[in-house]
């Protein structure tokens, strides 16, 4: 079991034509679903319910939906990965990770690193880009955010550009067989890109940051609230 603090170790998996299961749903079980899909993995979901958008993807026959609660049967031999998206139901997210163990799956747990032998990051994915951001489990709610800064600031321009880059790389391979030139070319192509920007933090984050930790919560929800309590704050 992981730790709930815990870096990782930062791998892109292949899961090209590899067979996935999802378990749940659910809007987090469609994010998850439809990153595997743009890898290229052969899904199969388990939930008695889902999203509109996993029943199109199951009707349009980009996964396999069964509609069902999980059962055992269904982390087989051939699951290469699991992500369990069911986060409140614990008999159910041991019983899934003890059987990924057992059947040597990689499984992720959502919200529960403890059930988890991989993480999951917020990813960044414009075009060709894949940016993953991880706080260590520190802040999943910073992931967020810093994910969605992301996504405004890598626009249209950028999946052009990015597009273009690798078509010019592959004309080059094709077609110069020098390296040095080929190299010379490419960095050409980028030496002028830059990524500029600036943090902008929270006013005060320190004195809310101390409020919550000294908080006893008894004046939670009711006009004797912190002074410094960030809960009025939206997310």
């Amino acid at each position: 079991m992981a730790s709930e603090l815990n870096p990782y170790f930062q791998v892109g998996l292949d899961v090209f034509g590899r067979r996935c299961l999802v378990i749940g749903g659910g809007t987090e079980a469609e994010e998850k679903t439809g990153r595997l899909l743009a890898a290229g993995a052969d899904v199969c979901l388990v939930s008695p319910a889902t999203t509109q958008r996993l029943a199109m993807w199951a009707a349009e026959s980009r996964l396999e939906h069964r509609s069902r609660p999980f059962a055992s049967d269904d982390l087989d031999a051939e699951v290469f990965v699991v992500l369990n998206t069911v986060n409140d139901d614990p008999d159910l997210t041991r019983r899934v990770y003890d059987l990924a163990l057992e059947r040597k799956a990689l499984v992720n747990s959502y919200d529960n690193p403890s059930f988890s032998n991989f993480g999951m990051v917020a990813l960044v994915a414009p075009g060709h880009l894949r940016l993953g951001i991880s706080t260590s489990n520190a802040s999943p709610a910073l992931s967020s955010r810093l994910r969605r800064a992301f996504d405004a600031l890598f626009d249209d321009d950028f999946v052009d550009y990015l597009d273009r880059l690798a078509r010019v790389r592959a004309h080059l391979k094709e077609n110069e067989p020098d390296r040095a030139k080929r190299f010379g070319l490419l960095r050409g192509l980028v030496a002028d890109f830059r990524l500029e920007g600036q943090l902008h933090y929270p006013d005060d984050w320190r004195a809310a940051a101390d409020a919550v930790l000294c908080c006893d919560r008894q004046g939670c929800g009711t006009s004797n609230r912190c002074a410094a309590c960030p809960a009025s704050v939206s997310a």
